[in-house]
């Protein structure tokens, strides 16, 4: 559908760059966090008195928080009004940094970063639909390069800087490092931004609070996230704590599913997803989210695990491909339009696909240069994705549905991710145990392999048989587990290369953007 003339009439009082620059701002500062503190987690842990486990509670209560509140900001939009909305989480994120950075306890600091991602987790649906609001569907593309530039720097640069603030300063600085930031967001957001007649004219409606979805989405979506991301550390269903979460999750969404459906004013509009655009545009959105997250959790693992890297040096490998899909993300926006935006998407997910599929030739020799060229490889294709489908999202969706459009469109790469990173660290853990039970049957405490390892420690230290036998036994064995993991390694970059690749002919079920047809104002006129 087209847009409607009252529609196309509408433009900002402002230069829409400002307020595209205005948005990415906050951007920069809400997806930074998510990575920074992930570098300072055993700091963190020392300095409040806490386990690492207890420590990774800094990370969970944030994640669970934002995946509670993306599904819903886009009613909260509509209720009190998108900038008001928005404005209001940048209050929220940035005073809560400073009340993370100021944390004396460890449940503090959790609670603070409970607030935190309520308060970040409404960004980003906000910033997209101000874009897709701002910029004509010609122009949105080059928006979107501009918005997803700080999504894919941000977290590039995180464990880097984190690593540098911590080493050099202390923990609490990568969140006093969001003040600045959200301070002067705040301000040009106050000044730049403002909302579309007819969202004004939907917010002065007073349609019934939908309580029931508004808790039945808090609770399913919170439970859904921590089983998710305690699952592998808990043992899955092997745990009762996540066999519960796990039940309560499903029958709570879905309910939430069967009462929003049928809801006069529901709080997550799910019939949008009737919208072949839109639906197809979801589901290849959480396949984004999988490969997105899912990789830049398993490369610095490999890196530190397997190859000794600091959290620094493994955020250096990193860091070169973000600048390769800021590059990209130009090259993607201007090139819309241009051609069939659903080829671009097929083009970018074969590309990513073959980048992953290249990772699997990393081994433990690998050095630094290669994979830093080899990670650049694999996200040339990523900003090929992302910016095509963030533009069809919105065809033949109404303006006054934007809100609704982004807030989905950004929880389904969210869990996405989530499941993704949850799924592969399993299967990590899982292989790496089925190898190494492979590896170990062709190793026997007699065999001549051994022994003669045996004598080369024997010989090197002057030590007795004996001696060199036990430490000869537990080289070998640990050589057999870092041979093991590399092989898992293997194999996962590998699922994922062939996940990506066929799923990635789903992309022609979108429709393309109807073509604008010029009027002549004579004929106008005329009539």
């Amino acid at each position: 559908m087209a847009d409607t003339p009252h529609e196309a009439e509408w433009k900002p009082k402002h230069n829409p760059w400002l307020i595209a620059l205005t948005v990415t701002l906050a951007t920069f500062m809400e997806v930074l966090d998510t990575s920074i503190a992930n570098v300072a987690l055993p700091h963190i842990a020392g300095s409040v008195g806490a386990s690492q486990e207890e420590a990774t509670w800094v990370l969970t209560s944030y994640l669970v928080a934002s995946a509670v509140i993306l599904p819903i900001s886009g009613w909260l939009s509509n209720r009190i009004g998108r900038k008001r909305f928005y404005m209001s989480c940048v209050v929220i994120f940035t005073g809560c940094s400073l009340l993370c950075g100021l944390a004396p306890t460890l449940p503090f600091l959790i609670l603070a970063r409970i607030l935190q991602g309520l308060g970040g987790g409404g960004l980003a649906p906000s910033e997209q639909a101000i874009l897709a609001d701002t910029f004509s569907v010609e122009k949105r593309g080059q928006a979107f390069a501009l918005y997803g530039t700080a999504v894919v720097i941000a977290p590039a640069i995180g464990p880097t800087l984190g690593g540098w603030l911590t080493d050099n300063y202390n923990w609490h600085w990568i969140f006093f490092i969001n003040l600045p930031i959200g301070l002067l967001s705040l301000y040009l957001s106050n000044r730049m931004l403002e909302d579309p007649p007819e969202l004004v004219e939907r917010t002065k409606r007073r349609d019934p609070v939908d309580f029931i979805g508004l808790l039945s989405v808090a609770v399913g979506v919170g439970l859904l996230e921590f089983t998710l991301d305690k699952g592998q550390e808990k043992d899955w269903f092997g745990s009762g704590e996540i066999q519960a979460t796990a039940l309560i999750a499903a029958v709570v969404l879905v309910f939430f599913v069967f009462w929003e459906w049928n809801h006069d004013s529901p709080v997550v509009d799910l019939k949008l997803l009737k919208n072949r655009n839109f639906g197809t545009a979801v589901f290849l959105q959480m396949v984004l989210g999988m490969v997105l997250f899912g990789s830049t959790v398993l490369i610095p693992q490999y890196l530190q695990s397997l190859l000794n890297y600091t959290a620094q040096r493994a955020g250096e490998v990193l860091s070169p491909a973000g600048l390769v899909m800021m590059v990209m993300m130009v090259v993607a926006g201007r090139s819309l339009g241009k051609g069939d935006p659903r080829m671009t998407v097929m083009i970018g997910y074969l590309g990513v696909a073959a980048g992953l599929y290249n990772l699997t030739r990393l081994d433990l020799n690998t050095s630094f240069a290669t994979a830093t060229l080899w990670r650049g490889l694999q996200v040339i294709g990523l900003p090929l994705i992302f910016i095509p489908i963030s533009t069809l999202n919105y065809v033949g969706v109404p303006r006054e549905k934007s809100n609704q459009i982004s807030s989905l469109s950004n929880f389904a790469r969210n869990i996405g991710g989530s499941a993704g990173t949850a799924l592969l660290t399993t299967y990590l853990a899982r292989s790496a145990q089925v190898h190494a039970n492979v590896l170990g049957a062709n190793i026997s405490a007699g065999s001549v392999a051994l022994q003669t390892y045996a004598d080369r420690f024997a010989a090197a230290a002057n030590m007795s048989m004996t001696q060199a036998q036990g430490l000869a036994s537990a080289s070998a064995y640990n050589q057999l587990l870092r041979q093991a993991t590399m092989l898992a390694y293997k194999n996962a970059f590998a699922i994922l290369a062939w996940t990506v690749m066929a799923l990635s002919p789903l992309v022609w079920l979108m429709r393309l953007p109807p073509k604008r047809v010029k009027v002549d104002p004579e004929q106008m006129a005329a009539h």
